[in-house]
C-alpha cells in the first residue's frame, strides 16, 4: 500500500505553482494620463450634466437667432410687450400669451389680432426676445472664449519664459505682473473707454491688458517646479533647445493645469461683460448682449417679468455649468484622485 501512495505523481499532494504568464498580467488596463481623466469625468454625474448643457446653448447661440422670421433687431411698436407664447404648451394654461391687466387676464395676442408666436415674448419695442437672448448669449461666448485664449495664448507663453529662465528675467517679468494686477479691470476699462467708444472692442483690449495675469502666476509657479526634473536635465543634457524643452517637454505636463484654469476663466469673464453692460460701459443698446437685456428688463421687472427671468436664467446656466465643469476636470487631472 505504502509502495503504491510513493508511485503516485507529487503533483497531487502539493499545491500548483503558480503559471507565470498569469501572474504577470496586469489588472486594470494601461491607459495614457488623458484616457483615465476621461474616464473620471464620466463618472461625475454632475460635470456630464454640465458640458451636456453647456453643448446645448452653444448650439442654441449658433443657430437661435436664425429660427426667428423678424431676428434680434427688427421692431415692430404694435408687438411690444408681448408676453411669451409657446405651442403645444399654452393648452396647458402656462406661457399662453395672457397677461393681468387692471386686475383681469388678458391674452395679448387674442386682443392684437396677432398670430405669431413669440416663445419669450418681446420687448418695449416690439423686438423679438427669443432672438434677442440667443443673439446675446453669442456675444457673451464669444467674450469669455476670447479671454480664454488670450489666457492660453499671453498667460502661458509668459508664465514659461518667466519661470523657465528664473533669476532676472523673472525679476522684472514678475515686477511687471505685479503693476499691472494693482490696476483694477474697471479702472482699465474706463480708460479705454476714453479712447475707444464702448462696445467688444474697449473690452477686449481690457482683458488683453489685464485678463492674463492669473494663469501666468499659475503656469510660472509650476514651471520652477517642474524645470529641475530629471527628463527636462537629460533633455538639455542632449543639446535640446530652450524652445523644444518648453513646448515639448514642459508644456505637454502643464495641461491638466492650464486646462482647469481656463475653464474657471471662462463664466469669470461671462460675468465680467454683463456686469459692464448692465452699468452701461459695456455694450450699448440697441446692441445685444446678456448683460444689456438684463439692463433692459430691470426697468420694468416688476410689470414684465419675464424680459430680465430669461436672459438671467441663460447666465446662470452659462455660470453655474462652467463651474461645474471646472470641478470636474479639477478632480479629473488630479493625481491624487485615481483609484
Amino acid at each position: 500500500m505504502n509502495n503504491n501512495i510513493e508511485a503516485l505523481p507529487k503533483e497531487l499532494f502539493e499545491p500548483a505553482a503558480p503559471d507565470r504568464e498569469q501572474s504577470e498580467l496586469i489588472a486594470k488596463p494601461q491607459l495614457s494620463f488623458m484616457q483615465d481623466a476621461w474616464m473620471r469625468i464620466r463618472k461625475n454625474k454632475g460635470a456630464v450634466v454640465s458640458l451636456f448643457v453647456i453643448v446645448i446653448l452653444i448650439l442654441m447661440a449658433i443657430i437661435g437667432p436664425h429660427l426667428s422670421k423678424s431676428g434680434p433687431y427688427a421692431q415692430d411698436t404694435s408687438r411690444a410687450n408681448l408676453p411669451p407664447r409657446i405651442p403645444v404648451i399654452e393648452k396647458l394654461g402656462i406661457f399662453d400669451g395672457s397677461q393681468t391687466v387692471g386686475g383681469q387676464k388678458v391674452n395679448m395676442y387674442e386682443q392684437n389680432h396677432i398670430q405669431t408666436y413669440y416663445w419669450f415674448g418681446t420687448d418695449a419695442l416690439g423686438r423679438d426676445l427669443f432672438a434677442r437672448a440667443w443673439q446675446g448669449t453669442r456675444i457673451s461666448l464669444y467674450i469669455a472664449f476670447l479671454a480664454a485664449l488670450i489666457d492660453m495664448i499671453i498667460g502661458v507663453s509668459y508664465g514659461l519664459i518667466s519661470g523657465y529662465k528664473g533669476g532676472q528675467v523673472d525679476n522684472v517679468m514678475q515686477r511687471i505682473i505685479e503693476i499691472l494686477s494693482g490696476i483694477p479691470n474697471l479702472i482699465v476699462v474706463i480708460l479705454m473707454l476714453l479712447i475707444f467708444k464702448p462696445g467688444i472692442f474697449s473690452i477686449t483690449i481690457a482683458m488683453v491688458i489685464t485678463g492674463w495675469l492669473n494663469m501666468a502666476r499659475v503656469v510660472r509657479g509650476q514651471v520652477l517646479k517642474l524645470k529641475n526634473m530629471e527628463y527636462v536635465l537629460a533633455a538639455k543634457t542632449l543639446g535640446a533647445s530652450n524652445m523644444r524643452i518648453l513646448f515639448k517637454h514642459l508644456l505637454p505636463n502643464l495641461t491638466g493645469v492650464i486646462i482647469i484654469n481656463t475653464m474657471f476663466t471662462i463664466p469669470s469673464a461671462i460675468f465680467f461683460e454683463a456686469f459692464l453692460s448692465f452699468i452701461g460701459i459695456g455694450l450699448q443698446s440697441p446692441a445685444a448682449s446678456l448683460g444689456t437685456l438684463i439692463e433692459d428688463g430691470y426697468k420694468t421687472f416688476q410689470f414684465l417679468p419675464y424680459l430680465m427671468a430669461v436672459p438671467g436664467t441663460i447666465i446662470c446656466l452659462l455660470l453655474v455649468a462652467f463651474n461645474l465643469l471646472a470641478d470636474g476636470l479639477r478632480d479629473a487631472f488630479d493625481p491624487k484622485m485615481r483609484d
